[in-house]
Formats: C-alpha cells, structure tokens, sequence
C-alpha cells in the first residue's frame, strides 16, 4: 500500500459504483490504519464518500503469464497480480488544519522538497487550493490481500515463470518474479523446517 500508493476508491450512490483513482497516505494511528486523500471538489463522488462504506483498491505488480512457461501446450495465458483492498467508512477533515496536515502527509510521501516551494506560495494561493478540495480519511476496518501467482501451477512452471518474467525489461514483470521466488523459498523452508 505504500509502495503502491495511488489507488482506486469505489463507492456506491443509488445501488451505482463510482470510482476515482487518487494518490493516497497511509498512516497507522493508536493502531489503527487510516488512509488520506482528497477529491477535487468538483468531483461529484466527494459528496457522496461520508455516506456508506468505501473500498479502496490498492494494486500492482501485475505481469501477463505465456502458456510457454508451461509444460503442455493445451494450457491458455492468464496474469499473476498482487492486490490489496481495504474497507472502511470515510471522514471529512474540513477545517484548515486538518486540510494542512494532509497536504503536509501529501507532500512528504511524494516529494519531500517540494514542501519548502508550497510554503512559500501565496497565503491567498494556498488557501484557494485548500477550498478546491474535499478532504478524507478512511479508518480501515478490514483488509484483505489479493494475490494470483501461478500457486496452482506445478513447481517446474513456476520456476520456468519466474526464470521468464526475472528476465524481463518491464519492472512488473521482474517484480512478480521476485514476489514468486519468495513464495517459492518460504515454501521450502516450511516443508524443511
């Protein structure tokens, strides 16, 4: 999640899914997780977020998976994805500091330099740049990975898939092979141990 940090939000208004894809902060607080963002204001899904719950789809690597990688050829491409989804019922945080402490969480996250530049801007700059925005912050209340990575495959495959995709120019596909090799250690160690 915070590698991966620019997510889907969906949410639902009159039985429709709305979804938005925004740059989040992930934060634990007194132990709990709390995710932060904002919509533009403009945004028609920023006045619905407080009413139900929301879940925000955080995902990546993914790679596309050749029936080459496989030992019989009567066997179709699939794709191998790492995913987590998080739930929880969001918060408005609409007074200024609130607002300042999230772009403050914003600007740390993703460019750390950038924070002495948007303090230096006008205060009547900034402060219109706050009014544009709606922003939230969601207590997780239930987390769950998601995760497709050839485990239903037999050992030789996922060596020939991981021997593939490590060889890759696409930083994806490298990191899938690397989330499988891991898998595949861990799994040894276990039957070892």
């Amino acid at each position: 999640m915070h590698r991966y940090s620019f997510a889907t939000i969906v949410t639902t208004v009159n039985d429709q899914p709305e979804a938005t894809h925004l740059p989040f902060v992930v934060k634990e607080e007194d132990d709990k997780l709390f995710l932060w963002s904002h919509f533009a204001k403009a945004n028609p899904q920023s006045k619905h977020i407080f009413d139900k719950a929301s879940l925000v789809i955080f995902t990546e690597p993914h790679a596309y998976i050749s029936p080459s990688n496989y030992e019989k050829d009567t066997n179709v491409p699939t794709w191998n994805y790492i995913a987590v989804h998080a739930y929880g019922t969001a918060t408005v945080l609409d007074n200024v500091e609130q607002k300042v402490e999230l772009l403050k969480n914003t600007i740390d996250t993703f460019e750390p330099g950038y924070y002495q530049q948007w303090q230096s801007l006008p205060d009547e700059y900034r402060s219109r740049m706050m009014n544009g925005i709606v922003a939230f912050k969601i207590e997780v209340t239930d987390l769950q990975a998601k995760k497709k990575l050839s485990q239903n495959r037999s050992e030789i495959e996922r060596e020939n898939i991981i021997n593939s995709l490590g060889k890759s120019s696409d930083t994806n596909e490298r990191e899938i092979a690397a989330y499988m090799g891991d898998l595949e250690s861990r799994s040894k160690n276990q039957e070892q141990g």
